[in-house]
């Protein structure tokens, strides 16, 4: 008997038996699929019905793949062989592998129990999207993590990561929106890729040679919002030290993207209306015109119809905006893609970050999978970055996730005091429970400012700036 394990010792890792005479080709195909499924399994090789057998008493496995000709120690029956190897699996899923020309042995296979067959040679891209079938099928996805492999289409489109059906239908939207020059309004939750949504449609329509100009209507104060808009001629406030074009202007034939446009202040809205009817601008400033021509993106993570009810948006100029209205689902509305999207930040920072990760063990995909993700995919995308940082390799395990996930921790009972002596509870000041949480963030990067402003989604300036805060009120206390 010859025997090879690989992957992760965790109680919890994905098992997967490979019966194979071949050894050099079964520790190919062990490789393939170790690779080509979304949970790094833990692959163990044996060259004989018998030694499966022996080892099948030992321990249980959540896929059994079995060339039917190595199982002929046990019995000349293709069906009796597989029929005593049904009876040990304790419902694993089970697929007979067998040559072109044993097609009568391996419906027998069938017959005995496996679930399925497939032709040899074969790979493990092949191989891996039929395990997922079947585990989608037999109503195992998430216990096996592979719930993606049984999606099919586009997984990776204008910046979009994703297999779900939502996803698909999201890709021939952009397709079809794209070609016009109508304007476009973008909803969906913080961290759905508003933003990367906006770059698609540029990329892939006719302004693609032009430049795209994004404005956050939310981060800029409001007195400053329409210079950044619209342009400011020198002199005109203080600090108007020249002519400086605004993000209309320097997106001219191109794109402008207008992100939390509901944040914009109603003052504002009507010179954006006025813009969009006609298609001219005037600096601040100045009383001549320019014409500008514009494809004009727009995105919220609120309920517009909300915003205007309490009159923070214009209803005009929501009808002018809203003519092609794009809406981006939360990722706990497409779980399918959760893994693909785990799998493809983690190989974009281990690349940047020059290590070697496996992939992820089946708790780790179960709690990556079960999770609500407020944050969305710049939630996933954040932790997996932490992990590829905090850790030097290997397989992410459930408890390299838990380390990572500081979102969990940013709400915690320690934002509570413990009850008075009246029995009420007191909640800590607002900026006490800040500095706890990026204090937090800081240790956890071992004091490096710029990776825990990355994972707190802030700048390294705000971190230090609120340091400085809070030893000027130690010092005045």
């Amino acid at each position: 008997m010859t025997s090879m394990t690989t992957g992760c010792d965790h109680a919890l890792c994905g098992r997967l038996l490979l019966i194979d005479r071949d050894a050099e080709g079964a520790s190919r195909l062990g490789s393939a699929l170790r690779t080509a499924l979304l949970v790094s399994p833990k692959v163990s090789v044996v060259d004989c019905g018998k030694a499966a057998n022996d080892l099948l008493r030992q321990m249980s496995f959540d896929i059994i793949l079995a060339d039917l000709a190595s199982l002929t120690d046990l019995t000349a029956s293709a069906e009796d062989a597989m029929a005593r190897l049904v009876r040990l699996a304790e419902g694993a899923l089970i697929v007979a592998l067998a040559d072109s020309g044993s097609v009568s042995g391996a419906l027998a296979a069938m017959r005995a129990g496996a679930h399925d067959y497939v032709s040899k040679p074969t790979n493990g891209e092949t191989l891996a999207a039929r395990i997922g079938e079947l585990a989608q099928r037999h109503g195992r996805p998430k216990a096996l993590g592979m719930e993606t492999s049984v999606e099919s289409g586009v997984a990776d489109y204008g910046g979009f990561v994703g297999v779900s059906s939502a996803m698909q239908y999201l890709y021939e939207q952009i397709g079809r929106v794209a070609t016009s020059s109508a304007p476009v309004f973008i909803t969906g939750e913080s961290g759905t890729g508003k933003d990367v949504c906006a770059e698609a449609l540029h990329q892939k329509g006719p302004r693609s040679g032009k430049p795209i100009v994004a404005i956050n209507c939310a981060a800029i104060p409001r007195d400053l919002m329409e210079s950044e808009l619209f342009g400011v001629v020198r002199g005109a406030f203080t600090g108007a030290h020249e002519d400086r074009k605004g993000a209309a202007e320097l997106a001219d034939g191109g794109t402008l993207f207008l992100d939390e446009i509901g944040e914009m202040d109603l003052s504002l809205q009507a010179k954006l209306l006025r813009f969009l009817q006609t298609g001219v601008i005037s600096r601040v400033g100045e009383t001549a015109t320019r014409k500008v021509d514009v494809r004009v993106v727009c995105a919220t993570n609120r309920n517009p119809m909300q915003m205007i009810a309490e009159r923070k948006f214009r209803e005009d100029l929501f009808y002018r905006l809203h003519v092609l209205p794009i809406h981006l689902p939360p990722l706990r509305q497409r779980p399918s893609d959760i893994m693909v999207l785990a799998r493809h930040f983690l190989a974009r920072y281990a690349r940047e970050e020059n290590k070697v990760f496996g992939g992820f063990t089946l708790d780790a995909a179960q709690q990556l999978a079960g999770g609500d993700w407020p944050g969305n995919v710049r939630q996933l995308q954040n932790m997996i970055r932490r992990i590829v940082v905090m850790f030097d390799g290997g397989d992410i395990t459930g408890r390299m996730l838990a380390t990572a996930d500081i979102e969990a921790r940013a709400v915690s009972p320690s934002a509570v005091e413990s009850p008075r002596a009246d029995g009420r509870r007191t909640v800590q000041p607002m900026w006490q429970q800040e500095q706890r949480i990026i204090e937090d963030a800081v240790a956890i990067f071992g004091g490096n400012i710029s990776l825990a402003a990355a994972a707190l989604e802030i700048s390294p300036s705000t971190i230090y700036r609120k340091r400085q805060n809070w030893a000027e009120m130690a010092a005045a206390g």
